[in-house]
């Protein structure tokens, strides 16, 4: 069953939302991946493009992390051109669902929120232009290749064989502030929540099982302080914990395939939809929840989705620039069979 991606911001969270999505809005299965990375590769001088384009078997390729950083992998878009940013901005856009790149450019525009509440002196650390544009090996229709888009609370990889992306993780997105608080710039007014779905359908799923339901799927130990294996080229394989899909009512598995739609629907259709036939290969009784922390807002939660083929992770435990509680999300999706396109084994 199929739904249109731009369903996922027009229904809200607790809604039914099919995992099928239609290919549309630019995203159709033959959209040029490969023209838009060459396009981009030729706006660059000789020097960016030492910069942009690296060997598919370096070690850079696997090194990924979404903390500030003096510098990264790849040329950022501070120094490119206005004609490069664009080339650069187009293959983004050919990467990613209209989801996908709506969330991913609101991200990057939060370094200019982040700029204006801890002050003049960060405006080196929080730049909406840090983000580094990285091509992975020769760009052909009979290639093996990638792209990385990386930079604060942002980090997405991608391998490809020729025009077909065969690979899309890690795939991280997060915010700081995760709910604005106050009004700051056009487009960031108070109560902008960029990754509120993938929030809020924790919530949902919670709420919607019983108080047994809730005992099982709850984690042992402490509250996580972070996802796991943060910067790690392969995720963590430990055993999946929590409440299992096998033991859950209908219509609360609507809400775990609602969750789940609010990570796939930020990847274009093809991508999204091979993923959730890998979901229904492997059997969907398999996906465990597991939950830690609180059930609303403001008070430290984190969440762990985890199935035979994938595994999500949820965090909001840190305060936001200003101070405010629990106001901070990091949240990932993992390839179980190896991120990078590469087997576990690899790690």
């Amino acid at each position: 069953m199929r739904f249109l991606i731009t369903a996922l911001v027009l229904l809200s969270v607790g809604a039914i939302l099919l995992p099928r999505q239609a290919a549309q809005d630019g995203q159709k299965p033959g959209n040029p991946v490969m023209k838009t990375a060459q396009e981009f590769l030729e706006t660059l001088n000789d020097k960016q493009k030492a910069q942009a384009k690296v060997a598919y078997d370096s070690e850079q390729r696997v090194k990924w992390h979404f903390i500030p950083m003096e510098t990264r992998k790849g040329l950022p878009l501070m120094e490119m051109e206005p004609a490069q940013k664009e080339a650069a901005m187009k293959l983004l856009k050919t990467l990613v669902s209209n989801v996908g790149y709506d969330k991913a450019t609101k991200i990057m525009g939060l370094e200019n929120v982040l700029r204006k509440l801890e002050g003049p002196t960060s405006h080196v650390r929080r730049n909406p232009e840090k983000y580094y544009f990285t091509v992975f090996g020769d760009v052909g229709p009979e290639s093996h290749w990638g792209v990385s888009v990386e930079g604060h609370h942002l980090s997405l990889n991608f391998v490809l064989q020729g025009n077909k992306i065969v690979d899309s993780t890690p795939q991280f997105f997060a915010t700081n502030p995760a709910e604005l608080k106050d009004d700051y710039l056009p487009g960031y007014e108070k109560g902008l929540r960029v990754l509120r779905e993938e929030e809020q359908a924790g919530f949902d799923l919670l709420a919607g099982l019983d108080a047994d339901q809730k005992k099982q799927a709850m984690l042992p130990g402490d509250l996580p302080q972070e996802i796991r294996g943060a910067g790690e080229p392969q995720p963590p394989t430990g055993e999946a914990m929590g409440l299992s899909a096998s033991k859950m009512k209908p219509e609360q598995k609507e809400l775990l395939k609602a969750l789940m739609t609010a990570y796939t629907a930020k990847m274009r259709p093809m991508v999204s939809n091979g993923r959730w036939d890998l979901i229904e290969k492997a059997g969907f009784d398999k996906i465990t929840l597991g939950w830690s922390g609180a059930d609303r807002l403001g008070v430290g939660h984190y969440y762990r989705v985890q199935g035979p083929t994938f595994v999500i992770e949820f965090i909001n435990v840190q305060a936001d620039a200003a101070g405010n509680p629990a106001n901070h999300v990091h949240c990932v999706w993992r390839d179980m069979q190896g991120d990078f396109d590469l087997p576990i084994a690899a790690k």
